[in-house]
């Protein structure tokens, strides 16, 4: 089903944490994500695309937040309903 989440929010959250505290350790960073990943049986590109989003976030990596990304979304709808409701018929 689209839109449903594969993995627990709690898993993946933990996985997250997990993998951003082995890449801020030089000694554990090379493969941090594949070893991490299979340790708790996620597929390694969506533990990178949440550690991604997570930097994001945290402003360690250059990108739209989530919060912003949101906003933006709102601010779309925004200006599609104003111009329904000023089109002229």
């Amino acid at each position: 089903v689209m839109g449903q989440k594969k993995y627990p929010d709690e898993l993946r959250e933990r996985a997250t944490r997990m993998a951003l505290d082995a890449l801020a350790d030089s000694t554990r960073a090379k493969g941090a994500i594949r070893r991490i990943a299979d340790e708790l049986g996620v597929h390694p590109e969506a533990l990178r695309t949440w550690v991604k989003k997570a930097q994001v976030d945290g402003g360690l990596r250059p990108g739209t937040t989530t919060d912003q990304a949101q906003r933006i979304k709102e601010l779309k709808e925004e200006v599609r309903e104003l111009r329904r409701a000023n089109a002229i018929p």
